[in-house]
């Protein structure tokens, strides 16, 4: 808090180091405050510099404000993943974590298949399958998304895996990506199938001549794309003296934003 001056106005000197902290920087709007914890969606400020028409910006004040601003996971798989029937729908699945923050691999009956998310929100995935073919015949694949247990309608794709020559395994990398629309705790798997159970999701180890490092049957990131305002934190009421924030569910200690009032 800096000094004010009285409705009445005030003496020169008084006047004159208002006005000085004014032109350095040193206005009489700012604050801070730490999010409510316990799964709270909601936080409010008490400020009696808030008015119903305020406007009210943020920044960080500790790493932990910071952590969640954007979710993201980036996982792989280096495992063979193979079919035992054409006719049955498989997860693909994931053992390595590269990197994750509020986007985790949850295993369901034994299947490390579920990439589920801590916040709501769009996100964009983006995946990639090296697929081998050991038949002498040109075989397809078909890639689709589940979200929750249920097929998302429209997002199956099909990939055409070449075959067996010379003695070689025919292979193919393919990928593409999706937005998709996730409430907290949801989650995304990857399903496929194939016309051939000779063709698989294929881990290559490193190789050399030239030497090379090894390739992942799967890589998969999940990216969030939508923000509702810097820092996912957001007023989403003003009164007199109040204001109520709106942010992701939060159970993390420490979360502190600076704030700045503007009118």
């Amino acid at each position: 808090m800096f000094r004010i001056l009285p409705f009445a106005g005030g003496e020169p000197r008084s006047v004159a180091e208002v006005v000085n902290g004014i032109m350095n920087g040193k206005t009489n709007n700012t604050g801070s405050i730490t999010l409510a914890t316990g799964g709270a969606t909601t936080t409010t400020i008490t400020d009696r510099r808030i008015g119903p028409d305020s406007i009210i910006l943020f920044m960080p004040l500790t790493a932990a404000a910071n952590t969640d601003a954007v979710p993201y996971g980036a996982f792989q798989d280096n495992t063979d993943q193979t079919i035992a029937s054409t006719t049955t729908a498989y997860q693909m699945t994931f053992n390595t974590t590269d990197s994750s923050n509020g986007v985790t691999v949850v295993t369901s009956g034994g299947k490390a298949s579920r990439l589920t998310v801590a916040n709501a929100g769009t996100y964009n995935l983006q995946w990639s399958g090296q697929f081998n073919n050991s038949d002498n015949q040109l075989n397809d694949v078909s890639v689709w998304l589940r979200k929750n247990g249920t097929d998302i309608v429209g997002s199956t794709g099909f990939i055409s895996i070449p075959n067996s020559h010379g003695g070689v395994d025919g292979h193919i990398i393919a990928g593409w990506n999706y937005f998709v629309d996730l409430a907290a705790n949801d989650y995304i798997e990857m399903m496929w199938s194939a016309t051939n159970t000779a063709v698989s999701l294929q881990f290559y180890p490193a190789a050399t001549s030239p030497t090379r490092p090894t390739t992942a049957s799967l890589i998969a990131t999940l990216s969030y794309v939508n923000t509702s305002s810097s820092f996912n934190v957001y007023v989403s009421s003003r009164g007199q003296g109040t204001a109520t924030l709106t942010h992701f569910a939060n159970s993390t200690a420490d979360k502190t934003f600076g704030y700045v009032i503007v009118g």
